[in-house]
């Protein structure tokens, strides 16, 4: 590996969430939405990819944009392109599919699934057309929502759809309310949502013909709707890989912050939950809880890859305190034999093959965890509440908004000889506790000055050599943190 790479692990401006990351030929390429920085409604931007060397995950490199939104028919109905992705065609060829949307998620579940082409897997991709029947007609069964492309061995099957409105076809018919809150939602008539024996909510498969666009059947629900995952129902966000002989279904759950999976021996059936792969609150790890989640949560979409035998999960963060301007990250994870995943916990180094170097300077903002101990859970807005949260001021992107009992946690360092810690810092009344867990006795404490500007403060620190997460605790008043130092 050329350099270190830490999470979000593309430059610090880049908001590409809803990653799919695929290797063709000996890169791996980042397929997903744009966020804009400090956006005000989701997926703003263009279809923009970046790729590395599948022998140096420290080498991003942007491809530039592969798509434009005014490309797609529906553009001025629907402007923002919601997540995508992309697979080879029998023909060689490179096939993206993905859906379009209003602001904040209206539209986003009209449908149809559009699909563009191109030559070269991030090259200048050209609308083709959208998912069909072989009259021509749009598939529009279910909620065309999220699709994901997968090409198992010649055949091509595209997964799709959501499961915003729960309720049973029953309950449904007997409550005008909810009826009409998933008519508008979806655009569908009563009648169609109604004949739609098996619900119209859901994860669908359905199989394509070698033109990419046209279906050789009707789509049907991967998993059967009402099928119990233990609190962890398909929310939305598809994705499938193949891992051996059997077939690993990724999705974001109902709880909204994680992603599942659920595994089978068939492509399009047979589904059984095995458990989450990774939470952007670190739900789950450790005895973190819902309630003590270490971060803002929300919206979630990603999935799995093997890069040069080690598999990654790659998902994303939420920054500006909303679900508009979400980040890339990526966690190594081990598929047991038995095939299960143990999950991961978030942390700063990532990709990059082990802990990073406890010398130097770091961006404050590749915190892994950001809490005061009750961050919120995402939802189509933009909080005014104040909390720590990652934020930025033209060029300069820092945690702000930081006050009494705000812990903020990197994970990990290897220290060899540490002497001091010092931090770039504004702010007034605010100091930190510097510790190794997150209720650690402080290994030193850093006052911050009463000051508009960017001041550096440091301490002397006594740590024996090692790997350790490090963790600040702010306590007194308010700051905001730009960088992070370790002296050697």
């Amino acid at each position: 590996m050329k350099k270190q790479v830490y999470n979000p692990f593309l430059p610090l401006d880049a908001y590409i969430p809803d990653g799919e990351p695929h290797i063709f030929g000996d890169r791996v390429y980042l397929y997903g939405s744009h966020d804009n920085e400090g956006g005000w409604t989701f997926c703003m931007g263009d279809y923009t990819v970046y790729s590395a060397p599948v022998d140096d995950l420290s080498d991003w490199r942007c491809e530039g944009v592969i798509y434009r939104a005014e490309q797609d028919p529906d553009f001025g109905e629907r402007p923002y392109m919601y997540a995508p992705d992309v697979v080879q065609g029998n023909d060689g060829k490179y096939y993206l599919y993905y859906c379009m949307s209003g602001e904040f998620g209206f539209g986003g579940y009209f449908g149809p699934i559009s699909v563009a082409v191109c030559d070269e897997p991030a090259g200048k991709y050209e609308y083709l057309g959208y998912v069909r029947y072989p009259d021509g007609s749009p598939v529009k069964k279910y909620v065309c929502f999220d699709p994901c492309a997968f090409n198992d061995g010649g055949r091509i099957f595209i997964y799709y759809g959501t499961q915003y409105q729960g309720e049973t076809n029953d309950v449904l018919a007997a409550d005008e309310a909810k009826m009409a809150d998933v008519m508008k939602r979806y655009d569908k008539s009563r009648e169609e949502i109604l004949s739609t024996p098996d619900n119209v909510n859901g994860p669908a498969v359905v199989e394509l013909e070698d033109d990419m666009l046209t279906v050789k059947g009707e789509p049907r629900h991967v998993i059967p709707y009402g099928v119990d995952f233990g609190g962890h129902e398909f929310f939305e966000a598809s994705s499938m890989r193949k891992v051996g002989e059997k077939y690993y279904f990724i999705y974001s759950s109902q709880l909204n912050h994680e992603l599942c999976y659920a595994v089978s021996g068939f492509p399009d059936r047979g589904f059984k939950f095995m458990g989450t792969i990774v939470s952007n609150g670190d739900v789950g790890v450790n005895g973190v809880t819902q309630q003590t989640k270490m971060n803002m949560t929300g919206t979630t979409h990603g999935s799995i890859i093997e890069i040069n035998g080690q598999w990654y999960v790659f998902y994303h963060r939420l920054t500006h305190k909303s679900d508009y301007s979400r980040q890339a990250c990526a966690e190594p994870i081990t598929i047991a034999p038995d095939g299960t995943i143990k999950q991961a916990e978030m942390t700063s180094c990532g990709l990059n093959g082990g802990p990073l170097r406890g010398e130097g300077t770091y961006p404050a903002v590749i915190a892994c965890n950001i809490t005061n101990g009750h961050m919120p859970h995402g939802s189509n807005r933009i909080f005014k509440d104040s909390f720590p949260n990652v934020t930025n001021d033209g060029e300069e992107r820092f945690i702000g908004e930081i006050g009494e009992g705000t812990l903020i946690g990197y994970k990990y360092f290897r220290f060899e000889e540490l002497r001091g810690i010092s931090l770039k810092v504004r702010g007034e009344g605010a100091s930190f506790a510097v510790s190794t867990s997150p209720e650690g006795e402080p290994l030193c404490r850093i006052d911050v000055p009463a000051s508009g500007d960017w001041t550096e403060v440091s301490a002397e620190i006594s740590l024996p050599d090692g790997v350790y997460p490090l963790y600040l605790r702010c306590s007194g008043g308010m700051a905001d943190l730009l960088e992070i130092s370790f002296i050697a």
